[in-house]
């Protein structure tokens, strides 16, 4: 008797925990749908690991801005972008990672009937706005790039868009978003991995972007620049607070990504040292900024060049809290507005004062590294830092500051450098090139969309990384 309950026992566990034989079939550890919350968290997080890392395999803006310097391997910071693949291996996390959960993201918010109209709205626009945020880090990489066909499975040879055709709907979808999203009602809440839901921060967010686009296009549509920003100017980011951050845990795999190249729990390499061209910057300003972007060596702060072996020991590395597994990533902060709107009021006397968000902006980025204002107020006394003393036209003045307070944010400042052409940057020692302009387009398309590809790179003048982006006039 004891036997047959022993027997029956498990059988009858068993019958209590499936209603039928299909139930067997399912299995609990991978479910068969995602959701449109972990797909938006999953972009997210995704966009900010792929502008985050330092991996040579990746992102090499680091080496192209001089912030950086490697100790070893010198091919990446020559500009050597093939031998890596990196043009495929920095696309390829955008379209796929990204633009795709957002894309399902979306279908599936549509379609879900149980949430209200207002819920769903909101929801749609912040995917929107990401997904905005996203095509444009793809245009100001490549120029014309694959964009109303990309997304559609159906279509395995998408067409290559213009670039500045693409801007011109980024600006309307971005509008759209805008207008749809209501800060009293719901969000994507703990699954929005940047402001827990605060529909109301996305709301500024989705208005500095905007600023941010237009400025970069602003040298080659001054009117669409013109009239964005001054729609803007007013509704963005207004203090540190704002600042879009994306939080990274203590633990892999949600670790800060730079911790996988730096941090010696993570690793035992020695590649990167501080840029000589950044560190001599701000040495010669007394910046107030250099504890917290760098580490000292005999208590002064040293950077290597570009493109030569440099010493990992003699030299200044990343500051230890950049390295550490929970440094946060920021997408877009308030420094950044301030010195888009430093360049409006010069540009088309927009907002106020340049003078006074100029101050504003090297202020923000002093404090948010944790320097004092008092220290930003000092820093802002000296004649080669003060708006109306600082050596140069105003793309000078702000183009030399926005490039010190976009440290660690190398592909914004590729960017920026870029489009202001500031400050002078020279090229690495045995360089393949020039400092890179654009990326080469991916390998693979030229094997699998050639027709498309090759129509692109003719529009360009050529496939290389010398080539200009359309906004990129002077």
């Amino acid at each position: 008797m004891k036997k047959l309950i022993m027997f029956l026992l498990p059988v009858l566990l068993l019958a209590s925990c499936a209603k039928n034989l299909e139930e067997y079939n399912i299995d609990q550890k991978n479910p068969q749908a995602v959701s449109a919350s972990s797909l938006f968290s999953n972009a997210l997080k995704a966009f900010s690991d792929n502008q985050a890392t330092p991996s040579v395999n990746i992102n090499n803006f680091r080496f192209w801005t001089q912030q950086w310097a490697a100790t070893t391997y010198q091919d990446e910071p020559r500009y050597d972008i093939t031998s890596r693949n990196i043009p495929l291996n920095y696309w390829t996390p955008f379209y796929r990672e990204v633009l795709q959960d957002l894309n399902e993201a979306k279908k599936l918010t549509e379609a879900d009937a149980l949430l209200t109209p207002e819920v769903k709205a909101n929801r749609i626009a912040q995917i929107e706005i990401m997904s905005v945020y996203t095509w444009s880090v793809l245009v100001n990489t490549w120029g014309d790039i694959p964009y109303s066909e990309a997304l559609d499975i159906n279509i395995n040879k998408p067409k290559y868009d213009s670039a500045a055709e693409i801007y011109a709907d980024l600006f309307t979808r971005l509008d759209a978003a805008l207008a749809q999203l209501t800060p009293a009602n719901a969000t994507f809440g703990s699954a929005d991995l940047i402001y827990g839901g605060d529909a109301t921060a996305w709301v500024k967010f989705g208005h500095s972007l905007k600023m941010k686009l237009a400025i970069t296009v602003a040298d080659a549509d001054d009117a669409t620049a013109r009239a964005a920003i001054q729609a803007s100017f007013d509704k963005g980011f207004t203090s540190n607070a704002d600042n879009a951050i994306f939080e990274y845990q203590g633990s892999t795999p949600n670790n800060n990504p730079i911790s996988n190249n730096t941090n010696p729990i993570l690793t035992s390499r020695q590649d990167y040292v501080a840029g000589k061209t950044i560190i001599d910057k701000m040495n010669a300003k007394n910046d107030p900024r250099r504890p917290f972007y760098f580490t000292t060596v005999g208590g002064a702060y040293l950077g290597g060049a570009q493109g030569v072996n440099n010493s990992f020991a003699d030299l200044s590395k990343p500051a230890d809290r950049i390295t550490e597994t929970d440094f946060p990533a920021v997408l877009l902060d308030y420094a950044e507005v301030e010195f888009i709107l430093a360049e409006a009021a010069e540009r088309w006397s927009i907002g106020g004062s340049a003078a006074t968000h100029y101050n504003n902006a090297i202020t923000a980025s002093i404090t948010s590294w944790g320097g004092s204002a008092a220290s930003a107020a000092t820093y802002l006394e000296r004649p080669d830092v003060a708006y109306a003393t600082a050596a140069g036209t105003y793309k000078q003045k702000i183009g030399e500051q926005k490039y010190i307070a976009l440290y660690n944010r190398g592909y914004d400042a590729w960017t920026e450098w870029r489009r202001l052409d500031y400050p002078t940057l020279q090229p690495a020692n045995e360089a393949r090139s020039g400092i890179p302009l654009r990326i080469t387009y991916v390998t693979s398309e030229y094997t699998l969309n050639r027709s498309n590809v090759d129509a692109a790179a003719a529009a360009l003048g050529g496939d290389d990384v010398e080539k200009k982006l359309f906004w990129d006039k002077f």
